[in-house]
């Protein structure tokens, strides 16, 4: 096979493979949500979201319903809470690293953002500590507390309740961005902070259908204390009057047919072969790489050293037909010799080859 004819092997995305996406079960919702309530889906609608979806998701996590909005996925749900909480110069905490799209989405708002080190158990919480202590008052802080994107790291049990104790100490809000928590594949699921929190207010927990049914439907949601969820739907009024009544509808006819619950099993399954895959292909082709292996969700990250320019490697990996993502999209300063790898989109017959290219490229640029 020429180099021109060379498959593009791409760890850059985190989406699932189509072969995991289950099309037929969402062609029958899509019929069923047509045939049940032609009238809702084909109107307007109002800003809260396909109403029979809203309430499945209050029922889900045990909240009124006045307590929750259903967007059109997760990200513009982080957009309206950015809106509302995030004005010029207002501290808030963030992880290092953390998603790429909320650095963008609070640097644009020019919030005075406070970087805290992520260890392999979650957020360095005596870090976070400390800073509150030197009388940084966040608005808010951003955690990613299941499968972190793009650290993979699980925010521990005590950690969580020490995180929850500083909130309440020094009244910041914690935003739970959570889209991983089903897709858990080994080890003991954790409880949610929304949860942990009993009500008390200091938790908006946003999550999205886009990691256990597709991101093409483009279906999210925020669960937070119903005056400023209030506040938001208000604005997304504003915005564009209501969200996607067509494909909320189709996500509440897979939900409750219990078709979801099959999604994400089949889910699960091909994250945890892909991630001990792409964890033994590391260890066989990059043997001084240092990772951490997650026990669920869609990405790993990996250290590469020093000696390795991202910037080079990612020319280097796109001449053999190679796409990654360089771990300074992920962090304000630093990330230089790391990357972000997204096993979920690459079928496990292509992960080693996929690493022995990256293998090549970092020999390349070393």
């Amino acid at each position: 096979m020429s180099v021109a004819d060379t498959k593009t092997i791409s760890f850059a995305r985190g989406a699932p493979s189509l072969d995991i996406v289950d099309v037929e079960g969402l062609k029958s919702a899509a019929v069923r949500a047509f045939d049940a309530d032609p009238g809702g889906v084909t109107g307007y609608g109002t800003s809260v979201g396909y109403v029979p979806l809203r309430e499945w998701i209050a029922k889900k996590h045990g909240v009124h319903v006045d307590q929750v909005m259903v967007t059109n996925g997760s990200m513009q749900a982080d957009a309206f809470l950015f809106d509302q909480l995030v004005k010029a110069d207002t501290p808030v905490i963030v992880e290092r690293p953390t998603y790429d799209r909320t650095l963008l989405g609070l640097q644009t708002r020019r919030g005075d953002l406070h970087p805290v080190t992520l260890a392999d158990d979650g957020l360095d919480v005596a870090e976070l500590r400390a800073l509150l202590e030197s009388g940084v008052r966040p608005a808010l802080a951003h955690i990613i507390p299941n499968f972190q994107n793009p650290a993979g790291v699980t925010l521990s049990m005590p950690k969580r309740q020490e995180l929850l104790a500083l909130a309440e100490e020094y009244g910041f809000l914690i935003f739970e961005d959570d889209p991983y928590h089903d897709v858990r594949f080994r080890g003991e699921t954790l409880p949610r902070l929304l949860d942990m929190d009993g009500g008390k207010g200091n938790v908006v927990y946003a999550s999205s259908f886009s990691k256990t049914i597709c991101p093409g439907v483009r279906v999210g949601y925020l669960v937070g204390p119903s005056s400023l969820i209030a506040q938001i739907c208000k604005a997304a009024t504003n915005t564009y009057i209501a969200p996607n009544m067509v494909a909320q509808a189709i996500v509440h006819q897979f939900a409750t047919s219990g078709a979801l619950d099959q999604s994400v099993k089949t889910v699960r399954f091909a994250l945890n072969e892909r991630a001990d895959a792409l964890a033994a292909a590391l260890r066989k082709h990059l043997p001084e790489a240092k990772f951490t292996v997650p026990d669920g969700g869609y990405f790993l990250w990996v250290e590469l050293g020093e000696d390795v320019d991202v910037d080079e490697l990612l020319h280097a990996a796109a001449a053999r037909h190679l796409a990654v993502v360089k771990g300074t999209d992920f962090l304000i300063e630093g990330g230089e010799g790391s990357l972000r790898l997204a096993y979920s989109a690459v079928k496990t017959e292509d992960i080693d080859e996929g690493v022995k290219r990256l293998a090549e490229a970092v020999h390349a640029v070393r």
